[in-house]
């Protein structure tokens, strides 16, 4: 079974195509990237601009394409928070359904929680007991507790580096003021998650995913993605610690030129630096291993506990027959939240 995930986020339409095989590991067998550059596209209405709209629903009609061509059996296709927040999004799913021919749905920020929850704890296997996941993306930073294949909690705040960066980080560079007021919003938004996270007690491991960590990860000496997903990789404190006023010295074309950070994501890239290091402060974690996987592979491994009847069923519904934009009527999985 060829199973496809298409993500939609705010720098692009993402496809990662597998060879879905139950109790086999979702390893990509094809991956295709188009820019939808939509950081920059929200106006003061919090409103996904027209030329904005066009532009993603033409990346994803692409992807659809090569989902068909690709015969992909089950595709499913999700947009990001930057979509899911934005004031005028059930005109973008409709403008993405007319043009495309697939209609994206949406996961809450607890689902995208529970979901990366799912890619890590298979990854590392049961033998690494509870561990504490950490994804910062670009509207909400999720956070994962547990020691099962199913979360002990499972929240997001609204820390993602892109809007924090739009709200309160305006110039390029940040001013110190600018700085500071990052730096307290975030102490302040996660001061009840961590008391709730401490009372649970120390985790035996602590796992983050995302660009954000991965980028940290990589200026930190961490080995670069050429080198595949088995090498190990982590982020100490102290790492980011010692690059954050290195970053924050720097403009974003000037950020871009460093190792591992790429120019679509130069600019929110110390926003994300202040949240990493004040989450790990707050939640007294001094180092992270980076994951491969995180909620493109939960969605795989997800669909393929549900059709094994070895799980609850997956929060998206699938696009079935890519090419012919067909649903299919004998699906095993519900939508919880359709977009529109």
């Amino acid at each position: 079974m060829r199973l496809g995930v298409l993500d939609i986020g705010s720098n692009s339409a993402q496809l990662q195509v597998v060879e879905a095989t139950s109790g086999a590991p979702p390893l990509p067998a094809h991956g295709v990237k188009l820019p939808t550059s939509l950081h920059d596209a929200i106006d003061d209405n919090g409103a996904i601009r027209d030329e904005a709209v066009e532009r993603v629903a033409a990346a994803v009609a692409a992807a659809a394409r090569e989902a068909a061509e690709l015969h992909v059996d089950y595709l499913y296709p999700y947009v990001t928070s930057v979509i899911r927040d934005a004031t005028n999004r059930d005109q973008v799913i409709d403008r993405i359904e007319a043009l495309a021919g697939i209609r994206p749905q949406f996961l809450t920020g607890e689902q995208e929680a529970r979901l990366t929850y799912l890619a890590v704890h298979r990854w590392y296997g049961w033998s690494v007991g509870r561990l504490l996941l950490l994804d910062i993306g670009g509207g909400t930073m999720e956070i994962a507790l547990g020691r099962d294949a199913e979360p002990d909690l499972a929240i997001s705040l609204p820390l993602g580096t892109r809007r924090l960066t739009r709200h309160l980080l305006p110039d390029d560079p940040p001013s110190r003021d600018q700085l500071r007021e990052l730096r307290r919003h975030v102490r302040d938004t996660i001061g009840e998650v961590a008391d709730r996270l401490r009372w649970e007690g120390q985790p035996r491991r602590v796992i983050a995913t995302s660009k954000t960590f991965k980028q940290l990860a990589r200026l930190a000496g961490a080995p670069r993605q050429r080198k595949g997903p088995f090498v190990r990789r982590e982020l100490a404190r102290r790492d980011v610690r010692r690059w954050l006023p290195r970053l924050a010295a720097l403009t974003a074309a000037e950020r871009a030129q460093l190792r591992g950070v790429s120019a679509t994501r130069a600019g929110p890239l110390i926003a994300g630096a202040v949240v990493a290091d004040t989450t790990m402060a707050a939640l007294n974690v001094t180092r992270a291993e980076i994951c491969p996987w995180a909620l493109r592979e939960g969605i795989v491994l997800s669909h393929l506990e549900a059709i094994t009847g070895r799980t609850s069923e997956v929060p998206l519904q699938p696009v079935r027959h890519v090419g012919e934009h067909r649903p299919a009527p004998d699906s095993t999985v519900t939508p919880l939240h359709p977009a529109g």
